[in-house]
């Protein structure tokens, strides 16, 4: 490479916090996390708390020939510090549309105090349309940001990309039990998804096609093993639209991990026609954990190939009966959707009992074709502040049917309909991981695949069960209470109830009790730690004071 292009000095950030709070940039909705953002929100201190870095920046540091810094969930004040000492050549910023408020502040505190640095845009806010004239900036990179870097550094596009390790989540805990030992790891076998779902921010940003990273079961076994080995843990979060989409190089990493005897556990995402052709029993050997499936809706008014002709309660509950716990995931206020009608989709999303429920209200991002649509018809609204697009309170489109309140309060309705008859997702993901090891355990003839499986879910299910206690103490209602109670009986006929159980439990019940008392004195919202990345040594800060957001500073 030029040697002009080893030195160039360059800075790439997340957007500053704090996060989930109403302020000049950003909105409490706005929440710096998966699952409490718009998965669990509903279940109070049951809620799963987990923080995800901003992976792609990681992705494009390990992938340029370049002194290259990351610098992840920082403050205002650390992040203008940076810039002053610096001496950065770029300073790249990576943000999502409700976020392009603070965008714009990190652009200008670029130009205040370092005016000869290039800006450079990207993430799914790079796809707003006219984001040159909302946000100083010299570049804005509109999908796979690696090929550009290099190309705009002068570096060759076509050398192989390299894999970061990472962990997939930070600070993890459920109940405010800690959820102690290495986090899964992240594994990205590539970008974008060629089903083109007219509302997807994801296909439609990468061109409706997918670009591999890893193309190959052979490749994709590597990778893994050398993350595991160096990470210590053999489960992985596979960020990846549509994993089984490319059904045979999924078969080949199965063959890759039977024929070096090295079993890994996947999370992933994928659609239900995509599963049901890989089969539910070839997902067990493969080490599937976990599966997010888009079931959107069930109306007649709504078209989506993708689950043309599934049984979609049949296939929730056959993976649920072999240890894969699902995450579900509906739209909201679709066109179609009337006060009459909307009940209908949420009832199909809570009676397929999944282990998680996902809703969204229907939000036509920039890029898509059901912006585009939208805008043609005249239909977004250009009232509403591009901070309030994220899809958990407003419309950002003309809904003939409901006001602008009406949104908020059907999402949170749904929220808390699957949790009151469904129970919290922490019982659901204990009751999935004992239908996995029954399912396994009466099953003959195991072949050393299915004997590592059978151990996996074993351990997995003793290690659930051991917060059924404070599951049933915390209940949401006396139907969860009754069903921990009987689910906790059910793990000890399986597994027996030792001192370390016992302890165990009486542990979860007092941390639970501590966890709920701090969201009653301190509120319930989290600031991740900033996380400082120099040469892929990762450096985690301590939480500044104006990040805390009502949180004492051990958070």
């Amino acid at each position: 490479f030029p040697e002009s292009t080893k030195n160039q000095k360059i800075l790439l950030s997340g957007v500053f916090g704090p996060y989930g709070v109403d302020d000049e940039f950003g909105r409490k909705e706005n929440i710096m996390e998966l699952y409490h953002n718009q998965v669990t929100k509903a279940q109070g201190p049951a809620s799963f708390r987990f923080h995800h870095r901003s992976f792609g920046l990681y992705f494009i540091a390990a992938n340029l020939n370049s002194d290259v810094t990351v610098l992840d969930f920082p403050s205002r004040k650390r992040f203008a510090r940076e810039i002053e000492k610096g001496s950065y050549d770029m300073v790249g910023i990576s943000f999502i549309m409700p976020n392009v408020d603070k965008a714009r502040e990190m652009a200008r505190i670029v130009r205040e105090k370092s005016p000869s640095t290039e800006i450079i845009l990207g993430g799914h806010g790079a796809a707003i349309e006219g984001v040159e004239q909302l946000i100083d900036c010299d570049h804005v990179v509109k999908g796979e940001g690696i090929r550009w870097m290099r190309e705009h550094l002068g570096q060759d596009t076509e050398a192989p990309i390299k894999h970061p390790t990472l962990p997939s989540a930070e600070w993890m805990s459920i109940l405010g039990v800690p959820l102690t030992g290495p986090a899964s790891s992240l594994l990205v076998p590539g970008v974008g998804c060629v089903n083109g779902c007219n509302f997807c921010s994801t296909s439609h940003f990468f061109g409706k096609s997918y670009t591999p990273f890893l193309e190959s079961g052979k490749a994709l076994f590597e990778t893994a093993r050398r993350i595991a080995d160096e990470r210590g843990t053999d489960s992985f979060f596979v960020m990846d639209e549509n994993f089984l989409k490319d059904r045979q190089r999924a078969l080949d990493l199965l063959s890759e991990m039977e024929r070096n005897r090295r079993f890994f556990r996947f999370h992933i995402f994928s659609s239900a026609e995509t599963i049901t052709a890989f089969g539910l029993d070839n997902l067990v050997r493969l080490g599937v954990d976990l599966v997010w499936i888009g079931f959107e809706s069930r109306s007649r008014q709504s078209f989506f190939a993708k689950n043309q002709g599934i049984d979609a309660r049949k296939l929730v509950q056959g993976l649920r009966d072999r240890g894969i716990a699902v995450l579900a995931s509906g739209i909201l206020c679709m066109e179609h959707h009337t006060p009459e009608n909307m009940q209908e989709d949420i009832d199909f999303l809570v009676n397929l009992e999944p282990d998680f429920a996902q809703f969204m209200l229907l939000t036509p991002i920039p890029v898509t074709a059901l912006y585009l649509d939208h805008q043609h018809r005249g239909l977004l609204r250009k009232d509403l502040p591009y901070r309030d697009w994220h899809g958990q309170k407003h419309l950002s489109y003309h809904h003939p049917a409901f006001n602008n309140e009406e949104p908020e309060k059907w999402i949170n309705h749904a929220f808390r309909q699957d949790y009151e008859e469904n129970s919290s997702s922490m019982f659901r993901m204990a009751e999935t991981a004992i239908r996995g090891y029954e399912h396994l355990a009466a099953m003959t003839g195991r072949d050393a695949c299915l004997e590592t499986r059978l151990v996996q879910c074993r351990d997995k299910a003793r290690f659930w069960s051991v917060i059924l206690p404070a599951v049933s103490r915390n209940a949401v209602n006396s139907l969860e209470r009754k069903r921990s109670d009987a689910l906790s009986e059910r793990a000890t006929l399986l597994f027996g109830k030792g001192l370390w159980e016992r302890a165990a439990g009486f542990a979860t019940i007092t941390l639970a009790g501590l966890w709920k008392l701090r969201i009653k004195i301190f509120g319930d919202r989290l600031q991740p730690k900033t996380i400082f990345t120099l040469s892929l040594i990762h450096i985690s800060e301590p939480t500044r004071p104006e990040l805390v957001s009502r949180m004492p500073s051990s958070a």
